[in-house]
C-alpha cells in the first residue's frame, strides 16, 4: 500500500489548503493521520491516486514522499490489535507509527503502519494468518 506524506507549515489552514489542491486534481482521500511540531506538520494520506497527488502537491511548492506502508484488515473485535501488535513485537519489528481508517462498506477497519522492514512484517503478519490490504481492494 502507498501513502504520501506532505510537509506543512503548522499554522490555520494549512491542512485545507492541501486538501483543497488535491479535491481539484479530482484525488480521493481515503485516510489521513496528521503529526505535528510548533513549526511544521507531516500529514500521512492514503489517497486514490498516490503519483497524481505528489506532483500536484509538488508542482505547488509542498515537499511530498511517496512511501509503501502496511495495510492490515482487522475485525472489530476486542484484542485482535493486540494480536497483531504481539505478532510483530515477536517477529522483533518495530513500529513507527501507526493509524486506521475504515472505508470499504460492511469491511473490516484498516490498520496502517510503517516499519523499517516493511517485506518483513508484510511475511510475518501473513504467516500468522493476518489479512493484507492492497491498495487495490480501498
Amino acid at each position: 500500500m502507498k501513502q504520501i506524506s506532505v510537509f506543512v507549515e503548522n499554522r490555520p489552514g494549512s491542512l485545507m489548503e492541501v486538501t483543497s489542491k488535491l479535491v481539484e486534481a479530482e484525488i480521493n482521500i481515503r485516510a489521513v493521520s496528521s503529526f505535528d511540531t510548533p513549526e511544521f506538520g507531516i500529514l500521512r494520506m492514503v489517497v486514490d491516486n498516490p503519483q497524481k497527488a505528489k506532483e500536484t502537491l509538488t508542482h505547488l511548492g509542498f515537499v511530498v514522499r511517496i512511501t509503501d506502508v502496511v495495510g492490515v484488515e482487522l475485525k472489530d473485535e476486542k484484542g485482535n490489535l493486540n494480536r497483531m501488535l504481539s505478532i510483530l513485537a515477536d517477529g522483533q519489528i518495530n513500529l513507527n507509527y501507526i493509524y486506521s481508517f475504515v472505508i470499504r462498506d460492511g469491511s473490516a477497519p484498516v490498520m496502517v503502519f510503517s516499519t523499517d522492514d516493511m517485506d518483513r512484517a508484510g511475511k510475518i503478519l501473513l504467516q500468522e494468518g493476518v489479512r493484507l490490504v492492497s491498495d487495490e481492494e480501498l
